[in-house]
């Protein structure tokens, strides 16, 4: 399988090589040159088969021309350790909850298997240090960490904005050390992703350290994201084949960075039965403006409670315009949008905690929000409810004014001690830090 850039002026490049640059030459986001559909059977009997079993499934369309069975199976094996379940919050609405894995976040999927995916690569190759970047609003920088954490070879350094993101998400990717460096930068999320991006341009840097990226850009983090979409249209069917006979389903996705909603879109491409999506935005509403107007313009994010959301300038935007030949209409008939307030995601989290029982993320809220204001006649809904409510624990009590209990996972980051650089906002200062580091 052969990867192009979204901006068409790179040469295409093998999975090895788009996996490994992370970014293409022309600054451009790398796509498979074909989406697999999988067979009609496969889903006749997807209800059947363990989340393992199916992602090795869905593994094999996306890397199987590229990488040996059994080392694929090996990768999306161990990658998979842990469950996401779905769970009926309320009638018809489902929450997919990805928060099952180490660092109880979404981001574990791919960060696990790209992790896996890098680290074969670099024995492939031969090659004796690869320098990961990653920027992070939050939930990417712990799943990067602690999927890379203690891998051979690699060298993770992950930007975060200062004082942006919560002190428990901080300290899952700030107190590990051993081949993870945290850089806590002067700026926002988006200003990160800018320092990231710029250091994949830069000629002079990249003659000096082999960089590579573990954001969404990179395929080997978006595209096994596919994989819990699969698992959660077979819990669905198996929970509900009476119940929800001729219904159509609806995925609706807290989304920031995008690059989870365009796994999904992936996932439908390759023939999974869903009749459409939601993106759900928080005030960082660029996407939403998008499609209500045609017009994309991108501009700084703003702070809110849902802070792994706060993205102003979303990169796997590239990639949807590309999978839907840039065509507002075309998007539109398969994708529609919301944008809440933080007063509206709270209400909304206190709202269904009070009357259900079910404690949401701020993240889970934006998404359930908008399932519960959008769903129509004949239709079922599942959101994606992608952190643990103690990531958030402070801004959670304050809403439902109850305590959180912190998971064995999360109290065990809470105990280390916050190790972690300054850094500018300015490249110049960020490639000098990195020339240092290759010497």
């Amino acid at each position: 399988m052969q990867y192009y850039s979204t901006n068409h002026k790179a040469p295409q490049a093998s999975l090895q090589e788009a996996v490994v640059k992370g970014l293409a030459p022309d600054r451009g986001l790398y796509m498979p040159e074909r989406i697999q559909a999988l067979p009609q059977s496969f889903f006749e009997t997807i209800e059947q088969r363990s989340f393992q079993e199916i992602a090795y499934e869905v593994a094999k369309a996306f890397f199987g021309e590229d990488i040996e069975n059994e080392t694929l199976k090996q990768i999306v094996y161990e990658t998979l350790s842990f469950d996401t379940p779905i769970v009926e919050v309320s009638k018809n609405i489902y929450s997919l909850e990805l928060f099952h894995g180490p660092t109880l976040a979404f981001k574990d999927v791919g960060a696990r298997f790209m992790a896996r995916l890098l680290g074969y690569f670099i024995r492939k190759q031969g090659q004796s240090l690869v320098n990961v970047l990653v920027a992070t609003s939050g939930d990417t920088g712990s799943a990067v960490a602690n999927g890379f954490l203690g891998v051979e070879g690699i060298r993770v350094y992950v930007l975060y904005p200062k004082g942006l993101v919560s002190e428990i998400q901080e300290k899952q990717f700030t107190t590990l050390g051993q081949n993870i460096t945290a850089l806590e930068v002067e700026g926002t999320f988006d200003d990160c992703q800018a320092l990231v991006k710029s250091a994949f341009m830069d000629a002079e840097l990249n003659a000096k350290m082999n960089l590579s990226s573990a954001n969404s850009i990179n395929v080997a983090r978006f595209l096994p994201q596919a994989f819990y979409y699969f698992h959660a249209y077979a819990q669905w069917k198996r929970l509900n084949s009476e119940n929800n006979q001729g219904k159509d389903l609806v995925f609706c996705v807290p989304s920031g960075n995008f690059g989870n909603i365009t796994a999904g879109f992936f996932a439908q491409r390759m023939g999974l039965p869903v009749k459409r999506f939601i993106a759900a935005n928080n005030s960082n509403d660029v996407f939403y403006k998008y499609l209500q107007t045609g017009e994309y313009q991108a501009r700084p994010s703003v702070a809110t409670i849902a802070n792994a959301m706060d993205v102003g300038d979303p990169s796997n935007f590239a990639r949807v315009l590309d999978l839907y030949q840039h065509s507002h209409q075309t998007i539109c008939g398969n994708i529609s949008g919301a944008a809440y307030t933080d007063a509206q995601i709270a209400d909304t989290l206190k709202t269904v905690y009070q009357r259900d029982g079910y404690l949401l993320d701020p993240h889970g809220a934006c998404g359930y929000r908008a399932l519960s204001e959008q769903l129509q006649e004949g239709e079922c809904g599942i959101f994606l409810e992608t952190a643990h409510p103690a990531k958030f624990k402070q801004t959670v009590e304050n809403i439902i004014h109850s305590e959180v209990d912190i998971p064995a996972k999360l109290q065990a980051f809470m105990q280390g001690e916050k190790q972690s650089l300054p850094m500018s906002k300015d490249f110049d200062s960020f490639k000098a830090f990195l020339m240092k580091q290759s010497l």
